[in-house]
C-alpha cells in the first residue's frame, strides 16, 4: 500500500489530532499556519517544514497527496479550492463551509480537480450509531416516526476568548457549525434529509462574547415525513452534559447517548436486541473543554482505503453539504428572542 503524503492548513488544536493520525498511517511533510509560532511548533514535533502561506506551501511541496485542511470555519472553502487547484485531494474538517453556495463550490472545484473532497465526521464511527444506522437500513426498527436529538455542552467564556476566530460570525458561523454539525449530521445519515425547520434561538449566557446564539430549539420536517426536534445549548454548567439521539420507530425505540453519542442508553426492538458493542475511542479532549469523539484514526485509515485500494468514501462533499443546508435551513428560519 502506497504511503501517502500529507499536509495540514492550520495548526490549532484540532490539528495536533490530525498529525498523530497521520502519522499513524501516512507521512506528515509539512504544514502551514498564519500564526508563525504554532505552524513552527507543529512542525518542530514532527520534523516537518513549517509555513505561513498556503500557497507557497503547495507551490513547494511536489510529493503532497491529500492537504487536510484545520484552518477556522471560514476559511475551509478558500483552502479547500487552493488545495484542489494544486492538484491534492482534501480531507476537510467540519463544517465544510459556512454557506450552501461555498459547498458547492467545493464540490465543483473537486469534481473539476478530478481528485477526491472527504469531510470529517467522526461520529459516524461511534459503535452504537454504526449499529443503529445498521438496524435501521435493515428495518428492524420499521416506519420511523418521530426523532428527538439533544445537544447539551459547556463553552464558557474564556472558550471564546482565547480565540482570535471562535464566536465570531465570519470564522465561526454559529454554534450548531462549530460545537454541534457532527449531530446534524448523523441527522441526516439515520434519518434522511430536512425539509422545512423551524426555530427559536438565543443568546443568554455570553453576551458580547459571542456573535450569534449560545441556544435554541428546532423543529423539522424530513422528506420521508419522519417529525424531530432539536434542543441545543453550550450553557450547561460547568461541563458538557448529553448529547443523545433518540429515535422512535413503529418496531422499537432505540436512544444513543452518553455526553458525545457514544452509549447506547435504551433499547426496545420488536425481536432484537442490540448487545456486545465494542468500546469507542474516547472523547477529544483539549484540556479545557472536551470535544466529540476521537475518531479520527478511521477517518485516515479511510482515506488510505479509497485513495489506494478504491474504497467507498465513508463521508464525501454531497453529504457534507446537506449538514450545512438543514443548518441555513434552522438559521434562514430561525426567530431570535
Amino acid at each position: 500500500m502506497k504511503k501517502l503524503n500529507f499536509a495540514i492548513i492550520g495548526c490549532g488544536r484540532i490539528a495536533q489530532r490530525h498529525a498523530e493520525h497521520i502519522n499513524n498511517t501516512g507521512k506528515l511533510v509539512a504544514v502551514c499556519d498564519v500564526d508563525k509560532a504554532a505552524a513552527d511548533a507543529l512542525a518542530a514535533k514532527y520534523g516537518v517544514t513549517a509555513y505561513t502561506d498556503a500557497g507557497e506551501m503547495l507551490a513547494k511541496e511536489k510529493s503532497i497527496d491529500v492537504v487536510s485542511i484545520c484552518s477556522p470555519n471560514g476559511l475551509h472553502t478558500e483552502h479547500t479550492l487552493l488545495a484542489l487547484k494544486a492538484g491534492t485531494h482534501v480531507l476537510c474538517e467540519k463544517p465544510m463551509a459556512l454557506s450552501v453556495s461555498d459547498a458547492g463550490r467545493m464540490i465543483d472545484a473537486a469534481e473539476k480537480a478530478n481528485r477526491r473532497l472527504f469531510i470529517v465526521k467522526q461520529n459516524r464511527f461511534n459503535p452504537p450509531v454504526m449499529e443503529v444506522k445498521k438496524i435501521i437500513d435493515e428495518g428492524k426498527l420499521g416506519k420511523i416516526f418521530s426523532v428527538q436529538l439533544n445537544c447539551f455542552w459547556n463553552r464558557n467564556d474564556q472558550y471564546y476568548s482565547t480565540s482570535a476566530w471562535k464566536g465570531t460570525k465570519k470564522l465561526d458561523g454559529g454554534t450548531l457549525f462549530t460545537q454541534f454539525s457532527h449531530f446534524i449530521d448523523l441527522l441526516y445519515w439515520l434519518i434522511g434529509d430536512v425539509k422545512n425547520a423551524h426555530s427559536f434561538i438565543s443568546n443568554k449566557a455570553h453576551d458580547n462574547v459571542i456573535e450569534f446564539e449560545d441556544c435554541g430549539v428546532a423543529t423539522v420536517e424530513f422528506h420521508n415525513g419522519v417529525i424531530g426536534t432539536i434542543n441545543y445549548t453550550v450553557n450547561s454548567f460547568g461541563k458538557n452534559m448529553e448529547g443523545s439521539l433518540t429515535i422512535f420507530g413503529e418496531k422499537g425505540t432505540v436512544k444513543i447517548g452518553g455526553q458525545y453519542l457514544n452509549e447506547l442508553e435504551y433499547q426496545n426492538i420488536e425481536g432484537h436486541k442490540i448487545e456486545n458493542l465494542p468500546p469507542g475511542n474516547p472523547p477529544n479532549n483539549y484540556g479545557q473543554y472536551v470535544g466529540s469523539m476521537s475518531n479520527h484514526d478511521q477517518v485516515y485509515q479511510n482515506i488510505h482505503e479509497v485513495l489506494n485500494n478504491n474504497g467507498i468514501i465513508a463521508t464525501n462533499g454531497y453529504e457534507g453539504m446537506k449538514t450545512v443546508e438543514i443548518i441555513d435551513k434552522i438559521y434562514s428560519n430561525a426567530r431570535n428572542i
